[in-house]
């Protein structure tokens, strides 16, 4: 698979804000701003076959809109009182992405990087990886489906293990990992 590095690599994924047909009608809603809620990352070694080296996940504060909608807690499983207890800035996640990014190239399910930009221009934040090696692999995962799928829909799809949390941004990179693993086994196996 072109898209994937050969040496280590990062696949992250967000959970940002979201109201019941917010997707459908891509956020143009009024105050439908999406602002990142959770950040979740698997740091990947593609040397050690497609192990897992480390893990992270923050929840972030949005500020456009603080109050969670009821849509995005049921599918989400985040709460406010989850942000209440637990949530740091953006500028802060951010920050701690970057450190734990290390520089290596970081594969998103749908270029999750422009909705970071997005918010840090409306915000006038920093964006620490505005210069990353960020990778759409979705073009990639739908030539190879023919659909468009979300990041926890893909391992049922490919017949692997369903990993529990869907809509989990830390469950979400996971499953994109065993996706990954299993497409590059898929383009490497002998053909007879």
């Amino acid at each position: 698979m072109r898209i994937l590095p050969d040496g280590d690599f990062v696949v992250a994924d967000l959970e940002y804000t979201a109201w019941e047909g917010s997707l459908a009608n891509r956020w143009s809603a009024p105050g439908e701003f999406r602002e990142v809620v959770q950040i979740g990352a698997v740091r990947v070694s593609r040397t050690d076959g497609f192990r897992e080296a480390d893990a992270m996940s923050v929840l972030v504060r949005p500020t456009l809109n603080p109050i969670l909608s009821d849509y995005f807690t049921g599918l989400t499983g985040i709460t406010n009182a989850d942000l209440d207890r637990e949530s740091v800035s953006l500028a802060t996640a951010l920050d701690l992405l970057a450190a734990f990014v290390q520089g290596l190239p970081i594969l998103t399910h749908g270029g999750d990087n422009r909705v970071i930009d997005a918010e840090c221009a409306e915000k006038s934040l920093d964006n620490p990886l505005a210069d990353g090696d960020w990778r759409d692999i979705r073009p990639v995962v739908e030539s190879v489906t023919g659909q468009t799928l979300m990041s926890a829909d893909l391992p049922a799809y490919f017949g692997l293990p369903v990993l529990s949390g869907a809509h989990n941004a830390l469950a979400d990179s996971r499953a994109l990992v065993q996706v990954l693993a299993h497409l590059s086994a898929c383009e490497n196996a002998p053909r007879g």
